[in-house]
């Protein structure tokens, strides 16, 4: 229940912020064009705080948090005096209209790029992307990846963490080969190519690095418990974070490669356990929740053990300077941006399966993991979602922004707006579209709780 409340405080934070930053581009140009803004609302339905400003717009933060919107005097929907005529937004010349509309969408841009450089300013801790050995019979292992090796580029581009291997890894689905840099134990540098004509990528079982066999280096790990998951069957049967593990099956604990394969063995069947809980000893019965994985039911008990510390040559803090942190937020943000419209395509072209969108649980669950690590990982995952919801905004739909630049980019070229009917069949259309997206999205959701 914590853990519920937690990600819902961070996914309530992170989307108001998110949408007043988007309201507020459409608002801040509005007001520039001359535009009437009558109200500003972060949230829709019952208004629970509500002030009327000295500038003639009222200011509204209504009841539930799931968007908002900036309501500005339109002819076509409001009953204008003479005097008004020049205020509304429909009388506007359509550049006006079109820097109006897209301004939302840039802002969330924008918004993306501090968050990015306040993250970079700050210093994010993150370690070298140095690998263990591949897994046996993978793409990695066939590409004769070694253990301790470095990667330092993906395609050539550079690479410092696992977060930016994820990212470069990520845009090559669909791909019949990646490029890999690598620097081996020994010294020297290496060019290796995965070949992925038969990699399949299932974001429900597994992450992009399990795919291919990549296996990130991490210190041994220890018999103490440094994750317990609440809605785990280890926790329904008493095991907690802190409890370090004695007998497994009454034997010994011999490393968590055999507690994996144990627990993986005892699906849905009794498991005993020993742990000394602050030097008490402690037995107790597990039963392993069976899960399809690969075709096969495996246990898991959702656990995660402690490790030993991190040697320092594999840490690295991504720190810098006021000039350079901008730099590198606006490359991560070029990055993400391109990277996003890439997998976008990948949805249209079957590369990437419409099983890996996600919609409002995981997008709570994220927030509150990042919130939950600290400050500066809760700026990165807020840029993450600023780029994706002002990429989202300028789909060609017309409901959203970017079906309205639609209809005035063909205004400009024409000399004429599209008819109303038209627009109003293409609103339709659009709904229908978005409607389906956010229920593949839903579903998904709820089939990785």
């Amino acid at each position: 229940m914590l853990a519920f409340i937690w990600n819902l405080g961070a996914f309530i934070i992170a989307l108001g912020i998110l949408v007043t930053v988007h309201e507020f581009g459409h608002f801040w140009v509005a007001r520039r064009c001359g535009v009437k803004v009558e109200r500003f609302s972060i949230g829709f339905g019952k208004a629970i705080w509500r002030r009327m400003g000295a500038d003639g717009t009222e200011y509204v933060v209504a009841a539930i948090p799931l968007g908002g919107y900036v309501k500005m005097l339109d002819g076509r929907v409001d009953d204008l005096t003479e005097e008004q005529m020049s205020q509304a937004f429909d009388r506007k010349p359509v550049w006006q209209r079109i820097a109006v509309v897209a301004a939302g969408p840039l802002a969330n841009f924008a918004f993306a790029l501090v968050a990015l450089y306040l993250m970079f300013l700050v210093g994010v801790p993150a370690v070298k992307p140095v690998l263990d050995t591949p897994a046996a019979g993978s793409i990695a292992a066939e590409a004769g990846v070694e253990p301790k090796a470095l990667i330092t580029e993906v395609g050539g581009q550079t690479v410092l963490d696992w977060e930016a291997v994820n990212l470069a890894l990520i845009g090559y689905i669909g791909n019949e080969r990646i490029p890999l840099t690598v620097e081996s134990p020994g010294g020297g540098t290496r060019q290796l190519v995965l070949d992925t004509r038969a990699w399949q990528v299932n974001p429900e079982s597994e992450s992009i690095l399990q795919s291919l066999g990549l296996i990130p280096w991490s210190p041994k790990a220890t018999n103490e418990l440094a994750f317990v998951d609440e809605r785990g069957a280890a926790y329904a049967a008493g095991v907690r974070q802190g409890d370090k593990l004695l007998y497994l099956n009454d034997r010994p604990y011999e490393g968590w490669d055999s507690l994996v394969e144990t627990v993986q063995a005892h699906a849905d069947r009794p498991l005993s356990m020993e742990v000394d809980r602050q030097g008490e000893r402690l037995a107790l019965t597990v039963v392993p929740k069976g899960e399809l994985q690969d075709g096969q039911l495996v246990g898991k008990i959702g656990v995660a053990p402690g490790r030993d510390a991190w040697p320092d040559a594999y840490r690295i803090d991504l720190k810098y300077g006021v000039g350079e942190a901008l730099v590198k937020g606006a490359e991560r943000t070029w990055e993400l941006t391109a990277l996003t419209f890439k997998m976008i395509g990948k949805l249209f072209t079957g590369d990437v399966s419409v099983k890996s969108l996600s919609g409002p649980i995981s997008i709570a669950q994220g927030a509150g993991a990042s919130a939950g690590f600290g400050l500066v990982y809760f700026l990165g995952f807020l840029a993450l979602i600023s780029v994706n919801l002002g990429i989202i905004n300028l789909l060609p739909l017309p409901v959203l922004d970017g079906g309205h630049l639609l209809y005035y980019f063909i205004e400009l070229l024409t000399g004429r707006p599209v008819p109303e009917k038209v627009q109003e069949i293409g609103f339709r259309i659009g709904s229908a579209l978005l409607l389906l997206l956010m229920s593949i999205a839903i579903v998904n959701d709820v089939a990785r709780l």
